[in-house]
């Protein structure tokens, strides 16, 4: 070659070949893929590199790991195989493969020639060995299967790896935490049975460590007469396997060769062979748990939350433990050779959901017993499940329809503020902007709802248990809310004085806050609301009482769920609206300072009960705090802030409102809640 002329780059002959030509780094990932590869397959460079390599069909992943991993462990391999293009079809392809190795000499990566095969007679012998080998793997699992007997079927699993792959020997190794057991082998010295060693020194910890499936060991690369598979003269290659049950490494399957290497095909069936023996350790391990349970059947049944019961082979029921009585409400009389009172799933393994006559909801599994043709169902109550569910739509429902309408006004105000600015009057533009800040604080307002709601929810609202004066937090509350509806007569009624209380004055006045809004906002049409406080034994009982639309029965304890607005009062058509989380939160509020929030239909209107505990002086508990006293936060004399909005307290019934300010008068429930949006404050655990 004339030293004038540049020698030809790696790049140039990797473009000019007529081959394709993969290559992929020590873990797994497309790093060449020349134009050869891209005409044969489809996928352009770009959609490969760095990732998966795509053309393995799914039944030959197998096949492609024990490629990969003899050509790491040893020499080039060639072999007839098939391919998948990126249309789906498969083609008959030869590969060449052989490892990369780094400037230090290290592993570093493989490299993969593919080109058409064109040799009929080639391919349909390789398709024919295929076959054969299959026919042997199949052979192998039947026998496997044959016994579902733990013991038995490790043993067969071990007769199997020397049968299936040619193995001088063979063993199974268990997993046992951070160590290995050695607990069924063929053809070795039966005195090696039970041997254990530490997971991190053994190769199943390498293999392990690899994340990959199997592990390919040679006299060549590392020595193995130190090792306890030694006991087989001649030791040259151990190849082994991780088998997973129920997705979990349980064990692995070793194979040893003596005095010869392994070929891709023997890592191809143990690797096969190890997926089959998960499956049936998997079917063993479920049978012996469940010979365990028959021996203290009726003690484990009958202590399970969970509905258990045993079918035969037409379906009717053979066993039917305690909680399935409580669960259905059915005997084993009533049940015993009937079939069960609700459907079951249509295959193993697809639990099923079903709802009772009583409202109660199941979900149901069934699992089927191989040797006696009985079924094993499962069933216990997700009531609580199912109603989180609903929860969780309501509040999506809930929460956009209460989000539209003031991001609607605020986004249509300001467009047109945008638009027509310089055409609009002063009072127009002062109009339109106080209406946007008017809707956005009403926004907050429902912003700051939600936080609290998911923060009481979660435990993170700290509420003391200090000594304070109840009777001047009700005075407060009402002559905050008397001056906010012309329509609503809003009173007071209780002693001069009430005992000492206990509790959190600012989460009080929060809790007063809501009745008294949820009062006036309920009751449309206007009316009485009254308040009045009375001491009892050990709490004072406080409550509110509406002449609005009442409650329907049975909804007395839902509407404290989140997101509920019950009975009359959550009608969609009376147009409330809200979110549903007042009285969830104060309920809260309530019960983590010692007391509790109850509502009670009325002949006419809804009765709101609040207690709060009596403070026992020098015996008060610890638990329930100092006496700090102090309990307002610092420059909150003007505005008590309530989990709601900040609701005036000094001289609320003064007030007038400014030329550009909405009046204080409210006419609908809608006027009200946007008159008292304002910032929240609330104590959070840290």
């Amino acid at each position: 070659m004339s030293s004038e002329r540049a020698p030809l780059s790696a790049e140039a002959v990797l473009a000019s070949s007529a081959d394709a030509v993969v290559g992929l780094d020590s873990e797994l990932r497309v790093t060449v893929w020349n134009p050869a590869a891209e005409r044969m397959f489809g996928w352009r460079a770009d959609e490969v590199l760095g990732g998966d390599l795509p053309i393995v069909p799914a039944d030959l992943k197998g096949e492609h790991g024990a490629v990969l991993e003899q050509v790491r462990s040893g020499s080039p391999l060639s072999l007839y195989t098939r391919r998948v293009r990126r249309d789906g079809t498969v083609i008959d392809v030869r590969i060449g493969a052989n490892r990369v190795s780094g400037a230090d000499g290290r592993f570093a990566g493989w490299v993969i020639n593919l080109y058409p095969s064109d040799n009929d007679v080639q391919a349909q012998r390789s398709a024919m060995e295929r076959a054969r080998l299959v026919r042997r793997l199949t052979d192998v699992v039947v026998d496997i299967n044959a016994d579902l007997s733990l013991k038995s079927v490790l043993d067969r699993i071990s007769r199997g790896i020397t049968e299936l792959t040619g193995a001088d020997a063979g063993g199974f190794v268990l997993l046992n935490e951070d160590r290995v057991e050695l607990v069924s082998l063929s053809e070795l010295s039966d005195e090696l049975q039970g041997f254990t060693a530490p997971l991190e020194d053994s190769l199943f910890g390498e293999l392990l460590r690899s994340g990959k499936s199997v592990l390919l060991a040679n006299e060549d690369t590392r020595g193995l007469q130190d090792l306890v598979w030694a006991d087989l003269p001649g030791l040259h290659t151990i190849a082994l396997c991780v088998s997973n049950v129920h997705g979990r490494p349980y064990g692995a399957l070793y194979a040893l060769y003596s005095q010869r290497k392994v070929g891709h095909v023997e890592l191809e069936l143990l690797e096969l062979l190890a997926a089959h023996a998960g499956v049936a350790i998997g079917n063993a391990l479920a049978y012996e748990e469940l010979n365990l349970q028959r021996v203290h059947e009726q003690a484990v049944a009958d202590s399970s939350a969970d509905g258990i019961a045993v079918l035969d082979f037409g379906g009717r029921v053979r066993k039917w433990n305690r909680s399935a009585v409580e669960l259905t409400g059915y005997t084993v009389d009533a049940v015993e050779g009937r079939h069960p009172p609700f459907p079951l799933p249509a295959c193993h393994g697809q639990p099923i959901k079903h709802k009772l006559k009583d409202g109660r909801w199941l979900e149901i599994l069934m699992a089927r017993i191989p040797r006696t043709h009985e079924w094993v169902v499962d069933f216990r109550d997700i009531t609580a499940q199912k109603a989180m569910e609903e929860e969780r739509e309501d509040f999506l429902a809930t929460s956009g329809h209460e989000l539209r309408t003031p991001i609607t006004v605020i986004h249509g105000y300001a467009t047109t503020l945008m638009r027509k600015w310089a055409r609009l009057t002063p009072d127009s533009q002062y109009e339109a902007v106080g209406t946007i800040a008017d809707r956005s604080s009403a926004l907050v307002t429902l912003v700051d709802r939600l936080q609290l709601g998911s923060d009481v929810a979660r435990g993170e609202i700290q509420v003391s248990r200090d000594r304070f004066d109840l009777l001047d937090v009700l005075r407060q509350a009402v002559s905050a809310f008397r001056p906010l509806s012309d329509r609503h007569e809003v009173s007071l009624d209780g002693p001069d004085a009430l005992p000492p209380t206990a509790g959190d004055s600012l989460a009080t006045g929060m809790i007063m806050d809501q009745l008294l809004d949820n009062a006036l906002k309920f009751s449309p049409g206007g009316g009485r609301v009254h308040v009045s406080a009375r001491a009892e034994a050990e709490t004072v009982a406080v409550t509110v009482d509406d002449e609005g639309v009442g409650l329907r029965p049975g909804d007395e304890e839902r509407i404290f769920d989140r997101f509920v607005q019950a009975g009359a009062r959550g009608d969609g058509e009376t147009g409330f609206g809200g979110l549903g989380l007042g009285l969830y939160i104060v309920r809260q509020l309530a019960r983590d300072q010692g007391g509790d929030v109850t509502a009670h239909r009325l002949e006419r209107g809804t009765r709101m009960r609040f207690t709060v505990p009596v403070h026992r002086g020098e015996d008060q508990d610890p638990e329930l705090g100092g006496e700090s006293g102090a309990v307002e936060p610092p420059g909150a004399d003007p505005l008590r802030t309530g989990a709601f909005g900040a609701v005036p307290l000094s001289d609320a019934s003064h007030q007038q409102p400014s030329s550009h300010e909405s009046t204080k008068t409210s006419q609908t429930p809608e006027a009200l809640s946007r008159q008292r949006s304002g910032p929240l404050r609330a104590s959070r655990a840290p």
